[in-house]
């Protein structure tokens, strides 16, 4: 019997590999066409224009479910505007940041101004006050006459990080050029939540929203043209059956028209074919990576969550489809058995409201009568996730 790491090793060395691009299959692949989405990017273009005209673009707003080839789109647009850019004189600035990638409003700001060139001297990664983090990044525009243009994808986590910090941050960007003498900016806010708009302060909504576009879901038969495109660059020809290129796009354009999803199905599926020795990618490999895809997606979630948190979700999963009272209880009493003093009440319910944005719980209004309205949570993954999930964690060993 052949050792099993010799042949595995043996196989990658030979280079028997059905996948012989990997980097297509990756979500930050930027193809030299983009498929049916020529609206969007003639949309998109036409908002940034001005900026080649030597003047200063309306802030633009992109909507649009997960997958939906925004960031896509707004990258290539982007990247045709730098090459054009630097043929010419007037100074111009493109800064792309995700606020999901950054887990402070500190580091979000701090990621900007070293794009426009502000050393760590002039902004350090700790210690100002936002409202002098975001001067010094005015001043940097200022001095040097830049026109700037700031992409802030997933900019619905921003408005969180902003909620958290009671910083206006949004207010100051959307207003910024008031307080310019020299150059400019614009805001491109990038975002997965169609309701986004609707929870801004009023005065936010009327500068930041100046024009809008959104994405609409890809159909099934579009996320599978699209696969078809990525796995012709990135597989070995013939190596992905018709049914398993048919699952990927079905799986994918049924439940939310997720092309990402779609190419994420494939470069699993494919990774597990090879793992298998397989030379072809079939229907069961593409079940068997969806599988996977959910569980290791909950499992990062769950694991990322500090101490508290967690011990919301277990005090959820003791009291399934309470209320916030109970819930609270119920958390309360694991604090005294880990030996940890419990948060307020208004805390723990500002954090189920951040949890159930994740998905991982889920609430409903139920109304009471004369006692009024309370919001009932409970999970949507399994209890043997949560625990299979927790059980590493020392603090929490004696709970689960």
């Amino acid at each position: 019997m052949s050792d099993p790491i010799d042949r595995l090793l043996d196989a990658a060395e030979s280079g028997k590999s059905i996948i012989q691009n990997r980097d297509i299959l990756h979500f930050t692949y930027m193809p030299d066409i983009i498929l049916h989405r020529n609206s969007e990017q003639e949309q998109v273009t036409q908002s940034l224009l001005p900026i080649l005209k030597q003047s200063r673009p309306s802030n633009l707003l992109v909507y649009g479910k997960p997958g939906t080839g925004k960031t896509l789109v707004v990258k290539k647009v982007i990247s045709k505007i730098q090459e054009r850019v630097e043929k010419s004189n007037f100074p111009i600035k493109l800064v792309y940041s995700n606020s999901k990638e950054e887990t402070t409003l500190y580091g979000l700001l701090v990621s900007i101004g070293r794009q426009l060139g502000l050393e760590k001297e002039e902004l350090p990664t700790t210690g100002l006050a936002i409202s002098e983090v975001f001067k010094r990044i005015l001043e940097k525009i200022d001095q040097n006459g830049l026109n700037a243009i700031f992409v802030i994808d997933e900019i619905d986590y921003l408005a969180q990080l902003v909620s958290k910090t009671g910083k206006d941050i949004l207010y100051q960007l959307t207003r910024a050029n008031e307080r310019l003498k020299n150059g400019s900016l614009t805001l491109v806010g990038i975002s997965n939540d169609l309701t986004f708009k609707e929870k801004l302060d009023p005065r936010v909504i009327s500068s930041l929203g100046e024009e809008e576009i959104v994405f609409t879901n890809y159909n099934v038969e579009q996320i599978k043209k699209i696969l078809e495109e990525r796995i012709n660059e990135a597989f070995i020809q013939g190596s992905v059956e018709e049914p398993a290129l048919n699952l990927c796009a079905a799986l994918a354009g049924g439940e939310h028209g997720d092309a990402r999803r779609a190419i994420d199905l494939i470069r699993v599926a494919g990774e597990l074919a090879e793992r298998q020795q397989s030379e072809i990618v079939t229907e069961g490999h593409v079940r068997e990576a969806s599988q996977k895809i959910e569980e290791n997606k909950e499992e990062t979630s769950l694991k990322s969550y500090p101490l508290h948190e967690k011990l919301v979700i277990l005090a959820i999963m003791k009291a399934n489809g309470s209320s916030t009272g109970e819930i609270y209880t119920s958390y309360k009493n694991l604090c005294k058995v880990v030996g940890k003093d419990e948060l307020t009440q208004r805390r723990i319910t500002q954090m189920l409201s951040e949890i159930e944005l994740s998905g991982i719980i889920s609430g409903r209004l139920v109304h009471q009568g004369i006692h009024g309205r309370t919001k009932k949570y409970k999970l949507t993954i399994s209890s043997e996730m949560v625990k299979k999930t927790f059980k590493d964690d020392l603090t929490l060993q004696d709970i689960v």
